[in-house]
């Protein structure tokens, strides 16, 4: 925001000499139809991500209603190499952007005289299934070594929601969980 630029447009000036980086955030944005304007209400955010030699990039469309957020679409764009089964990336992107958006709104470890409350599954709060957003998932075609997918799905979901709701509030927020 302080670049006073589109975010799509600054990082792309910012990864000029970064190709596969600029892949997929082009990617992400054109099928979430970042130049088109969104329903009144909701905002976009864009974040990208590299982690175990795969490149990531995610919109998020989000709201406020009813003093909570709600997440409309994850569109995720993902370059991993070569790609020996694409339905296990696709499985492997979305369920890694439901544990990251678990985190971004859910996400806080509560302490009770220096001991953590939570323990296991049965006192962390999940999210539910009609939380669960529109999610689409564009595998690049590429000639690279195949590189992991397990775990880069999960960080660039939290500062995407994050960057929308900053795009919504003018606030910027940064602790988990997220705060409509």
């Amino acid at each position: 925001n302080q670049a006073n630029e589109d975010p799509v447009s600054f990082r792309l000036k910012l990864l000029e000499s970064e190709p596969r980086h600029r892949r997929v955030l082009e990617r992400a944005a054109e099928l979430a139809g970042w130049n088109q304007p969104v329903p009144e209400g909701r905002a976009r955010g864009v974040a990208l991500f590299k982690s175990f030699g795969t490149y990531v990039a995610q919109v998020v469309e989000a709201s406020i209603e009813q003093g909570g957020i709600r997440v409309h679409k994850v569109t995720c764009s993902v370059d991993c190499g070569q790609v020996v089964n694409p339905r296990i990336v696709e499985d492997q992107m979305t369920g890694g952007i439901v544990f990251g958006l678990t985190a971004a709104l859910n996400g806080e470890i509560t302490l009770d005289g220096g001991e953590v409350q939570q323990s296991n599954f049965h006192d962390y709060r999940l999210l539910h299934m009609h939380q669960v957003p529109e999610m689409v998932v564009d595998i690049v075609d590429s000639e690279e070594p195949p590189t992991g997918v397990g775990e880069p799905g999960v960080p660039p979901v939290i500062p995407a929601l994050g960057n929308a709701l900053f795009a919504l509030t003018g606030k910027r927020q940064r602790r988990l969980p997220l705060k409509a």
